[in-house]
């Protein structure tokens, strides 16, 4: 696949595995009302002291139930919201220090596919335009070279030339989302945050998508992002994993390792709640269920955040917050129990 040329400068390549976007201590906090109307507003944190940092060339999994703040923290790190605290660094650059411009620059290189294909892509306007968007706002190529872009791109992602004349409408769930995919990779960015991008598409087709993901990470040399709550299709596409509870990380560690040996109960919970294709599969305590819903931020447990829904609960957990350890080299858990 060809690229437009452009008169916007190239940032400098970073090694292979170095850290491309990291955040430390992010959190953020909305102003929000009563349930009276006329109530005064009050701060709710809906992020608490977020740090991680995701590595040039992997797929970093977020995951949790809806809720917990992971697309929350997605538009933070790509300052689509502006955090409350901390700082993000992306190539080593503060985006808080940015200006207008500088962030606009810098948007082609990190871009967003979003949950919902069709509330994403303007009705009005065809595959081709949606696609071609971008590369207008960057300055990118001449019509001619834009046009190329654009049907090589719809072609990497499985849809024809005919096909970049319609509009959305005229489209399935999962054609609408390889068009979101690729308006995301036409500027040939480096980090892509995939927000839960198959959860709105039929069983049948979050395969193809998730697959076409894998594909485009590996043939455009991409860093990923990857939110999902369905922690089996996190595992397919992502190197590493974080489980995500209610404005905090509860663990990280790689994608075998969480899977095969997890730490803290609700990444346990979680694991359990996969369904088995087979009896024989299941994993041990597949039959104890989480009890409740998570709850509302403005509501937020004290102690441990888990602490109402664990079975293995202790008085500390009611009353302390965990500090986050790590019991093996790249495992990290926030846990008084496993910690």
């Amino acid at each position: 696949m060809s690229t437009p040329n452009t008169a916007v400068a190239e940032a400098k390549p970073i090694a292979q595995g170095a850290t491309i976007l990291e955040a430390q201590e992010l959190s953020k906090s909305f102003e929000v009302r009563g349930e009276d109307r006329f109530a005064r507003k009050h701060s709710v944190t809906v992020l608490d002291d977020i740090s991680l940092a995701v590595r040039k060339g992997e797929s970093f999994g977020l995951v949790g139930e809806s809720g917990c703040g992971k697309s929350t923290l997605a538009r933070c790190l790509l300052r689509l919201l502006e955090p409350s605290g901390g700082r993000v660094l992306f190539e080593g650059e503060d985006l808080a220090a940015l200006s207008r411009d500088e962030l606009r620059a810098m948007r082609r290189r990190m871009q967003f596919v979003f949950q919902d294909p069709f509330a994403s892509l303007d009705p009005r306007m065809t595959a081709g335009q949606l696609v071609e968007e971008p590369l207008l706002v960057h300055e990118i190529g001449d019509h001619a070279e834009r046009r190329r872009a654009v049907l090589e791109m719809l072609a990497d992602v499985g849809l024809t030339e005919e096909q970049a004349e319609r509009r959305p409408h005229a489209f399935s769930g999962g054609q609408r989302q390889r068009i979101g995919i690729a308006r995301a990779l036409i500027t040939r960015p480096r980090f892509v945050v995939c927000d839960e991008p198959v959860s709105a598409l039929d069983v049948s087709v979050q395969a193809q998508i998730v697959n076409l993901l894998v594909d485009m990470r590996a043939e455009l040399g991409l860093t990923y992002l990857f939110i999902a709550h369905d922690l089996a299709v996190v595992k397919h596409i992502s190197n590493r994993v974080a489980v995500m509870y209610l404005g905090r990380i509860v663990e990280l560690a790689d994608a075998e390792t969480l899977h095969a040996a997890p730490l803290h109960p609700y990444t346990r919970a979680l694991i359990a709640a996969v369904p088995a294709m087979h009896p024989s599969l299941r994993r041990r305590g597949e039959g104890r269920r989480l009890a409740g819903d998570i709850p509302a931020a403005s509501h937020a447990p004290t102690g441990c955040r888990f602490h109402p829904r664990c079975p293995l609960a202790i008085d500390v957990c009611r009353t302390t917050e965990p500090r986050t350890t790590e019991p093996s080299p790249g495992h990290f858990v926030a846990c008084h129990i496993e910690g």
